[in-house]
């Protein structure tokens, strides 16, 4: 290991490559972390929760190393680590979770009460989640890494499917967790708010489940056009027809069983006009509107506490204007917050090493280069319909 570059944070709409600290197994607070390790980089993939920092849309300070979709292998174990090895391959949950405290105890690691001094719940490159270095670099340090991370099974094997196995860290759990919290199961008519990396990754998750119909809804054309070459029907949000009119055309019903939200707070209205302008509440509020009495809605899609861009004050402060008084009155069950990733992570891979979900496919794959990830950062926000994955030491792309 001799130096490290990574993804730097530097102001609003602007990323840059630069020359970051060699990682030692130090905690940010200065504490010695033999219980950690340190990564080769294999692959570190640009996440929508990125792009919100990066849009000047939280209070992410310049200079932050980005990245929480870690997928590397081991080249240095602390002295504490013991069931990992120097040359494994393995997955890096987005969530920094100690495995000690109350909450990892109870699988809920989103929320460690113990790597975040601020706060419940800790990730690597985001704002407000402990100051843990992010992974879009050639080199990342790891603590708890006996409980954190999954070890891939073989390492030729996981070579061959890595890029679906890169999902792992983030957005396959995520989307997973998005339709089991909505009740997702065989027969089921699912509706997915959102058609990026995410969105598509619960519809995978929906049909993995055995959901009978799984509709995907977006505003932005291209990822419609690819959601449905993927096999999902799909609703045009930016269309005048009301989404419920847009279900029905589908299931001849204006309501579907369960409901997730995979865009978060920088929704946009519904409708020709209503699509060009912020409306933070209009997804919950629409799930709540095509969900059926006593169904479920599953919110993996992100929101925050302070938005320095939001549209009005109340939002500024993770105040929405949703009509909590019609959720009540359908008796919905609502399921936030962050992922606990390691609580699916293994069950996934599996699925993916036995050809149980193609992944990679879905949410459009492209790998490149950590050169080029200031361009993969325009192009995603741009609304590109892929999954852009950072191959930092060319380990992937020759076989790509």
């Amino acid at each position: 290991m001799t130096g490290n570059r990574g993804v730097v944070y530097v102001a609003r709409g602007k990323v840059e490559v630069r020359n970051i600290p060699t990682p030692q197994l130090v905690d940010p607070r200065g504490r010695k972390a033999d219980h950690g390790v340190i990564l080769k980089v294999i692959t570190t993939n640009i996440c929508g929760s990125d792009q919100h920092m990066v849009r000047g849309r939280t209070t992410a300070p310049a200079g932050l190393v980005l990245g929480h979709e870690i997928t590397g292998e081991v080249i240095e174990a602390g002295r504490d680590v013991q069931s990992l090895a120097v040359g494994d391959w393995v997955s890096v949950p987005f969530n920094v979770a100690c495995g000690r405290c109350r909450s990892c105890k109870e699988q809920h690691t989103g929320v460690c009460l113990t790597v975040n001094p601020s706060r419940a719940g800790g990730a690597y490159g985001y704002v407000d989640m402990g100051g843990w270095v992010g992974g879009q670099a050639e080199y990342v340090m790891i603590p708890y890494a006996d409980f954190n991370l999954l070890k891939f099974p073989d390492r030729d094997r996981a070579r061959a499917r890595i890029r679906d196995l890169t999902c792992l860290s983030d957005i396959l759990p995520t989307g997973y967790h998005g339709a089991v919290t909505a009740g997702v199961g065989p027969g089921s008519t699912v509706y997915i708010a959102g058609a990026g990396p995410v969105g598509l990754a619960a519809a995978a998750s929906a049909r993995l489940l055995g959901a009978a119909v799984v509709i995907v809804g977006d505003v932005n054309p291209k990822r419609l056009v690819h959601a449905k070459s993927v096999g999902f029907e799909v609703v045009d949000l930016s269309k005048d027809a009301t989404l419920g009119e847009q279900i029905a055309q589908i299931l001849r019903e204006p309501e579907v069983d369960c409901a997730v939200d995979a865009v978060g707070f920088e929704a946009r209205g519904h409708g020709h006009h209503g699509a060009q302008h912020e409306a933070p509440a209009t997804v919950l509020n629409s799930l709540m509107d095509v969900t059926r009495a006593a169904g479920r809605i599953g919110i993996p899609g992100l929101y925050v506490t302070d938005d320095p861009g939001a549209v009005d004050q109340a939002a500024k402060k993770g105040a929405l204007s949703i009509r909590f008084g019609l959720g009540w009155a359908k008796s919905h069950s609502f399921f936030t917050g962050q992922t606990p990733v390691m609580k699916y992570n293994r069950a996934l891979m599996q699925a993916i090493l036995w050809d149980r979900i193609d992944v990679a496919g879905v949410v459009g794959v492209e790998v490149i280069s950590l050169d080029d990830a200031p361009k993969g950062y325009g192009e995603f926000d741009a609304g590109a319909p892929k999954k852009f994955v950072i191959d930092p030491h060319s380990t992937l792309r020759p076989a790509a």
